[in-house]
C-alpha cells in the first residue's frame, strides 16, 4: 500500500478533510493552472478515456472526483443519457456547474457532492465509471475501489486516468525534477494555496502505478485489468470490468 500523504502536514484533520479544504481553496484557479502544469496534454489523455468508454455505449456514467467537470463534459460525446459527476469539494463542483450551464448540458450532467468511499447509489447502477486524477486522493484506496466495484454493473467498464512515473531512467530523472521543483514553484507563484501543488506532486510520487495498481484492482475483484502508459509514462490509463 502507498504511503499516505496529506496536503497540510501540521494539521491533525483527516486526509479527506484536508483534500476537501485544499480543492475548495484552489477551485477557481484549478483549470487554468492544470493546463499550464500539464502543458495541455491532459486534454489528450481525457479524450482517450472518452474513446474507451464510448466503445461500451453506456446509458449512464458516474465520474468520480469529477472536480470542475472536465471529463464529465467530455463524456457527453458517448451519447450517454445520464452523467453524474461526484466530488467531495463543493467549490470545485460550483465551478463545474457553471461550465455545464454555459454549455447547456444541464439535462445530461448533474453534479453531486459525495464521498467516493461511501457512494450514495445502489449496487449495479452504472454502465461506466471514470476517475481522472482522483484515486490518489482517496483516504482509503481499497475502500473507494470496493465501492466503485459495488455500483458498477456486471460487464461495465471502469477507467482510471492517473499520474505515474516513467520507467525510462532519462525520462524518470526529468519527471522527478519537474515534479519536485517546477510544479510546486508554479503553484507557489500562481495559487492561493501554496502547499496544494506540493501535495499534488508528493502524492503522485508515492502512489502505486502500473502493475502495482493492477494488482490492487484484481484484489478488490475487478477483472480484465489492463494499463496503458501515456506520454512516456507520466500518466497511465487503467481499464477494468466486473464479472
Amino acid at each position: 500500500m502507498s504511503k499516505k500523504v496529506k496536503p497540510y502536514k501540521d494539521s491533525e484533520a483527516t486526509k479527506k478533510a484536508q483534500v476537501t479544504k485544499m480543492f475548495d481553496t484552489i477551485s477557481k484557479e484549478y483549470d487554468g493552472l492544470n493546463r499550464v502544469i500539464s502543458f495541455g496534454i491532459d486534454v489528450k489523455w481525457r479524450k482517450k478515456v472518452v474513446e474507451l468508454v464510448k466503445q461500451k455505449q453506456p446509458e449512464n456514467i458516474l465520474d468520480i472526483a469529477t472536480g470542475t467537470g472536465d471529463l464529465a463534459i467530455n463524456l457527453t460525446e458517448t451519447s450517454a443519457k445520464e452523467i453524474i459527476g461526484l466530488d467531495i469539494s463543493d467549490g470545485m463542483l460550483e465551478v463545474g456547474r457553471q461550465k455545464i450551464s454555459d454549455k447547456k448540458l444541464d439535462s445530461v450532467i448533474s453534479m453531486v457532492i459525495g464521498d467516493s468511499e461511501d457512494l450514495p447509489f445502489e449496487a449495479n447502477t452504472f454502465d461506466a465509471i471514470t476517475v481522472a486524477f482522483g484515486v490518489r486522493n482517496f483516504e482509503n484506496l481499497e475502500k473507494g475501489l470496493t465501492e466503485i466495484l459495488r455500483v458498477l454493473k456486471p460487464d461495465g467498464i471502469f477507467v482510471i486516468l492517473e499520474t505515474s512515473v516513467p520507467t525510462n531512467p532519462v525520462f524518470k530523472l526529468g519527471y522527478n525534477a519537474y515534479s519536485k521543483f517546477m510544479l510546486p514553484a508554479i503553484g507557489k507563484l500562481f495559487s492561493r494555496d501554496r502547499v496544494a501543488y506540493k501535495y499534488l506532486s508528493e502524492s503522485a510520487s508515492v502512489f502505486p502505478y502500473g502493475e502495482q495498481l493492477n494488482n490492487i484492482l484484481r484484489k478488490i475483484g475487478f477483472i480484465n485489468v489492463e494499463h496503458k502508459p501515456q506520454t512516456m509514462g507520466v500518466a497511465t490509463i487503467y481499464t477494468a470490468s466486473k464479472a
